[in-house]
C-alpha cells in the first residue's frame, strides 16, 4: 500500500526524483522513496526500523558488487562451511567449480570456508563472488576472495540468501547441514512456487555417499506420498556423483532453452529453435494442461519486448499459463531443448 503522506513530505519526494531517479525507473524510485518516507513517519520501533535500514544498506553494497557482472553468466554453489580439505566432498566441489568456470560461468558462494572455499579453488579468484554471512564463529572471507572487490560480507541471512539466488542462472548443492538444507528447500519453494524462474538444480555427492539420494528418499516418501508437493516437483533437481553429469545437466538445460517473461497473462518462453508443427502438436498434447485457455502456440517477438530490446533475437512460444504446476513446466523445458540435441545430431 502506498503510504499516505503529507503534501510537505510528498513535495520532498518529488525533488529527490528531480535529482537521482533515472526517467526509466521513475515510479520504482518513487514507490521505494515514499514507501521509506512512510515508514519513517509511522514511527516504527528503533529495531524496526534498525532492522528496514540494515537491510537497505546491504542490499545497495551487494547491487554494487554485482553491478559489473550483470552480462556474465553465473552458478551458485551451495555446501557445508564444515567440509575439510581431505574430505571427497572438498575435491568434488572444487573440481565442479573449475569446469564451470572453464564453460565461463562465475561462481558464487558464501565467502566461508569448506565447501565454499574449495568452489572458489576451483573457479579462481577471477571467476569467483563471494557473499559472506557475518558470524560470531567464522572470521571474514576465505583467503581466496579476502580483499576482492567482488566479496560482500552481510548481516542478515535473508538479505544474504537474497544475493545468493537472485543473480544465478543455475545451481549446484553440495552436501551440508542446517544452512545448506535451508538454502536448498528455499531454493526449491521459490521454484516451485513461481517466485523464481526454472533454472537447473544439481544435488552433487560423490560416489558410494549417497547424501541427497537420502534427502530424496524423504522427499519421495514423505512428501510426495502425503500429498504434500506433487509427485512432477521432484523433476525440479537432478542428483549425481560426477562433475561431469553436473555440468552438463546445467549446460542442457541452457542447449535450446534461453528465458522467460510474463506479459500480461501470456508466459513467453524464448529459445534458439521454436517447435516445428509436429512437435507443436506433441508439446499441446502433452502439456495442454498447463493452459488456462487456448493452447502453446509460435510467436514473434511482442511489442514490449521489441520495445526493451528482451531477447528479441530468439524464437518463442506462448501460452496462457495457469500459474502452478512448475514441475511441469520443467518437464516443457525439457521437452525443447531436445530439439536442439535432434537439431545437432541430424
Amino acid at each position: 500500500m502506498t503510504p499516505d503522506l503529507s503534501a510537505e513530505v510528498s513535495a520532498a519526494v518529488q525533488q529527490l526524483l528531480d535529482v537521482l531517479a533515472p526517467a526509466s525507473d521513475r515510479r520504482l524510485a518513487e514507490e521505494l522513496l515514499r514507501a521509506s518516507a512512510g515508514m519513517i513517519a509511522d514511527h516504527p520501533a528503533t529495531l524496526d526500523l534498525k532492522i528496514a535500514a540494515s537491510a537497505v544498506v546491504e542490499m545497495r553494497d551487494a547491487y554494487d558488487v554485482f553491478a559489473p557482472y550483470r552480462g556474465r553468466r553465473k552458478v551458485t554453489i551451495f555446501g557445508s562451511a564444515r567440509t575439510k580439505l581431505d574430505d571427497p566432498l572438498y575435491s568434488q566441489a572444487r573440481e565442479v567449480a573449475a569446469r564451470l568456470a572453464k564453460n565461463d560461468w562465475m561462481v558464487i558462494t558464501g565467502a566461508g570456508p569448506g565447501i565454499m572455499q574449495a568452489a572458489m579453488e576451483g573457479a579462481g579468484r577471477e571467476q569467483s563472488i563471494g557473499v559472506a554471512i557475518r558470524l560470531p564463529f567464522e572470521q571474514g572471507a576465505n583467503p581466496v576472495i579476502a580483499g576482492d572487490a567482488k566479496y560482500v560480507s552481510m548481516k542478515y541471512f535473508f538479505t544474504r540468501k537474497l544475493m545468493l539466488v537472485k543473480e544465478s542462472s543455475a545451481f549446484v548443492c553440495l552436501p551440508g547441514g542446517f544452512g545448506t538444507l535451508d538454502e536448498m528447500f528455499e531454493l526449491l519453494t521459490l521454484t516451485q512456487t513461481g517466485k523464481g524462474v526454472p533454472v537447473p538444480i544439481v544435488f552433487l555427492d560423490t560416489p558410494g555417499d549417497p547424501y541427497w539420494e537420502r534427502v530424496a528418499e524423504f522427499v519421495d516418501e514423505q512428501l510426495v506420498a502425503r500429498g504434500l508437493v506433487a509427485a512432477a516437483d521432484t523433476k525440479l533437481y537432478t542428483i549425481t556423483d560426477t562433475c561431469e553429469a553436473a555440468v552438463e545437466a546445467i549446460d542442457h538445460f541452457y542447449a535450446n532453452y534461453d528465458s522467460m517473461r510474463y506479459v500480461g497473462d501470456q508466459l513467453v518462453l524464448r529459445m534458439k529453435r521454436a517447435p516445428d508443427d509436429a512437435q507443436l502438436s506433441a508439446l499441446n498434447a502433452t502439456f495442454g494442461f498447463l493452459c488456462t485457455s487456448g493452447s502453446i502456440t509460435r510467436l514473434k517477438p511482442l511489442p514490449i519486448e521489441v520495445k526493451e530490446n528482451d531477447r528479441v533475437e530468439f524464437q518463442r512460444i506462448g501460452f496462457a499459463f495457469a500459474k502452478h504446476g512448475f514441475g511441469d513446466l520443467r518437464l516443457l523445458i525439457d521437452t525443447l531443448n531436445t530439439y536442439a540435441v535432434a537439431e545437432g545430431a541430424s
